[in-house]
């Protein structure tokens, strides 16, 4: 296992000032946020022209990518070309959220074999991010969602277990699906909090993906909007030194 950071953590920023503030924080690996909504990476400037941003990425930043995070749903054709721009940059993992609650099992089968056929293709690994409000937010659907589709795997945010409608219920089911995780420190009242207040026992957590053979990214996902106040320089330094001495 090794440690990252998405630059979701630096998302009222561009991307370069991204790469720029994590390698200064000591980072090495980074996880490549896109939401559309934003200003920091669209996935549709990525999909129109997948070769350019390629030269750029690598014209930006000596960090090295370890996963992409989509934010929202993206059409077929768009995630295609993530796919590619994925596989030139050497990234193996893409996460994408599932449908929000009230969406059919069946149709939400159907949209996840399209989008896992299309990564397989690519040799990427594809999982679904738990979260509180999509169909991911109950620990045994997630299961499901990934047994109905083989292949298919799970971006474990553990904070929407513990403060959220399933929370204390347990989610150890999840481990064995686990393709990548999301990291904060979080309270049963607050999905962030500052790291080393909250009950997030990352050592357990390491501990159980260990039991199922997990060799990737421990990536660090600290939401700017949820900082409170709080530096987020020195809270992204506490995780990553936390981290760092469990591994």
């Amino acid at each position: 296992m090794f440690v990252a950071i998405s630059s979701q953590c630096f998302s009222n920023t561009d991307f370069a000032a991204a790469c720029q503030h994590a390698a200064d924080l000591g980072y090495d690996k980074i996880e490549l946020w896109l939401n559309e909504a934003s200003d920091h990476l669209k996935p549709s400037q990525i999909s129109a022209s997948p070769t350019k941003f390629f030269q750029l990425y690598r014209e930006t930043t000596r960090l090295t990518p370890v996963a992409l995070n989509l934010q929202e749903d993206v059409q077929l054709d768009v995630f295609q070309d993530l796919c590619k721009v994925s596989k030139m940059l050497k990234i193996t993992q893409i996460t994408i959220p599932a449908a929000t609650l009230g969406t059919p099992f069946n149709e939400e089968i159907d949209r996840l074999r399209s989008r896992l056929a299309a990564s397989n293709s690519a040799g990427i690994r594809l999982s679904l991010k738990t979260k509180s409000g999509h169909l991911t937010e109950d620990p045994q659907t997630a299961v499901e969602l990934c047994q109905a589709v083989p292949g298919l795997g799970l971006t474990l945010d553990v904070s929407y277990y513990i403060c959220g409608r399933y929370a204390g219920q347990g989610y150890d089911q999840v481990f064995p699906y686990v393709y990548h995780t999301h990291l904060r420190d979080t309270t049963p009242t607050q999905v962030q909090v500052p790291v080393g207040l909250g009950e997030v026992d990352y050592s357990r957590i390491i501990s159980q993906l260990r039991r199922f053979h997990y060799n990737r990214a421990l990536s660090v996902e600290i939401l700017p909007e949820l900082l409170n106040g709080q530096d987020r320089a020195l809270e992204l330094r506490k995780i990553r030194m936390l981290l760092e001495t469990l591994l």
